[in-house]
């Protein structure tokens, strides 16, 4: 029967308390000139030659032999074995030996080599102590399973599960390659406020708080778009933000209230330049994976070869609907068979409903869907020839949206009516109800023609990892409070 984890803690508590006795700072200190585990395994040595190491890692495994303990350390980039012999530590290092448990962190100088039964090994000369685990870890896999357990313990999840760890190291360079790539174009990174005191720029419910000094409700940003804007005015013809927006909405292996959201505008641009700038983003990032340009995603390959497909979106729904989206009367008897309510409801609003259930399946991609029902899309600019049609574009891969980019409405009039038609029959404490007055503002002081587009970096690397859940490529992502 396994002891209970109120002994485990005390016992490892009186071991903390026999390596205070041996002289040593249970907690460490610096440890200079270590290599990475992983550039160490690397390193050429054979019986004869045997090079010095030193290396810093955590204790993930440990066995005891006689006169030797084996102990297995840890670092982001692999595991090494470790020999600790009585005779070459010493008596000090030997009686540390003898408090260590897996999950201390330790670091090691010695001779790399292989044992009899030819497993790479450090043999140590010297063991340094560099911090206690006072709590017990998981014994190999054991315990690691439950998602629940893996997600509140997260930094448990990405010792003992290494897809977690490689997954968020992947997350980095992806970010990373897509600031390098905009900056090599010229855009600039800029930092917008998180609060503000009108929610704006997509149609979602904020979280409300309080700013106690001022006395007035402030809204946690939906989306980065309306200042972002506001710098094109102010002659910032490049710009981009990474940042977190939160919508205060529900969960899914899609959806998670705090998410990462890159937005980018370019003046003198539509969203045909928009589509250029974001199918040579992605591939940047593909490229920088390094995996080729086909990536698994579940069952399926993802070929992100450009270019890519571009389809209208009128056309989509002819294909799968069966009707065109300008027949009224086809597009509700669609809607009917459909199982969607239709009473009250804009045909357009039921055109696009249609349009999610019965087109976005088939959207394996990566498609550029453009051409969207101007009513839908209150931020951007119509088609000259045609006004009822909007120019944007999502961009949709393994039936998921990944981006959202338009040519931008900038015409003052005419954003102010529509924003208008946005908030008409809302209450008026609803926080959705309220019209950025000074971005309209803004507009009536001239902001250029431009293209913009906003991008999910969790749906991205989701895509780019293989990931099934917006929860595996989020470090913390939102949980209940634990009971």
């Amino acid at each position: 029967m396994p002891e209970p984890p109120e002994s485990i803690e005390a016992s490892r508590s009186e071991k903390l308390r026999r390596i205070r006795d041996l002289g040593l700072d249970p907690w460490g200190g610096r440890f200079d000139n270590h290599e990475a585990i992983d550039a160490i395994r690397r390193k050429p040595h054979s019986h004869e030659d045997m090079p010095k190491v030193r290396a810093a890692g955590r204790i993930v495994q440990r066995r005891g032999m006689g006169k030797a303990y084996f102990i297995d350390i840890w670092d982001k980039t692999g595991r090494v074995q470790v020999m600790i012999g009585q005779k070459q530590v010493g008596e000090k290092g030997w009686a540390l030996a003898q408090e260590l448990d897996l999950g201390d962190l330790v670091g090691v100088d010695g001779k790399l080599g292989t044992t009899r039964t030819g497993e790479l090994t450090i043999f140590a000369d010297l063991v340094h102590f560099l911090a206690k685990s006072l709590l017990p870890h998981p014994d190999k896999w054991s315990g690691m399973q439950d998602t629940e357990y893996r997600l509140r313990h997260r930094y448990l999840d990405l010792i003992y599960n290494p897809d977690v760890l490689a997954r968020s190291l992947k997350r980095t360079l992806i970010v990373r390659t897509c600031r390098r790539y905009l900056d090599d174009l010229g855009f600039r990174e800029v930092e917008t406020p998180t609060l503000q005191a009108v929610a704006g720029g997509a149609a979602a419910r904020p979280f409300v708080t309080h700013h106690n000094a001022l006395d007035i409700d402030l809204y946690l940003r939906i989306a980065l778009e309306l200042p972002l804007k506001r710098l094109l005015v102010g002659g910032m013809e490049k710009v981009y933000e990474i940042g977190r927006v939160f919508r205060n909405e529900g969960i899914s292996p899609r959806h998670n209230p705090e998410f990462t959201m890159l937005e980018l505008y370019q003046a003198y641009a539509n969203y045909e330049v928009m589509m250029e700038v974001t199918e040579g983003m992605i591939v940047a990032c593909v490229d920088a994976l390094d995996g080729g340009r086909q990536l698994p995603y579940g069952e399926t390959i993802v070929d992100f070869s450009p270019p890519w497909q571009r389809a209208r979106y009128s056309d989509l729904f002819r294909e799968h609907v069966g009707v065109a989206a300008d027949d009224e009367a086809g597009v509700r008897e669609a809607a009917r068979k459909a199982g969607i309510e239709s009473a009250g409801k804009h045909p357009d609003v039921l055109v696009h409903e249609l349009f999610e259930a019965r087109v976005e399946e088939h959207l394996v991609g990566p498609v550029f869907v453009y051409d969207y029902p101007a009513s839908l899309c209150p931020l951007t600019k119509r088609r000259r020839d045609n006004p009822a049609i909007a120019e944007r574009f999502e961009l949709y891969i393994q039936k998921m949206e990944l981006a959202n980019a338009y040519t931008e409405l900038n015409d003052p009039d005419l954003q102010e009516k529509t924003f208008r038609q946005q908030v008409a029959g809302l209450p008026e404490e609803e926080s959705m109800a309220r019209m950025d007055e000074d971005f309209v503002r803004a507009l009536r002081y001239g902001m250029p023609p431009a293209g913009g587009m906003g991008m999910g970096i969790d749906r991205l690397v989701m895509l780019l990892t293989d990931a099934r859940s917006i929860r595996d490529v989020i470090l913390f992502p939102l949980l209940r409070p634990e009971s």
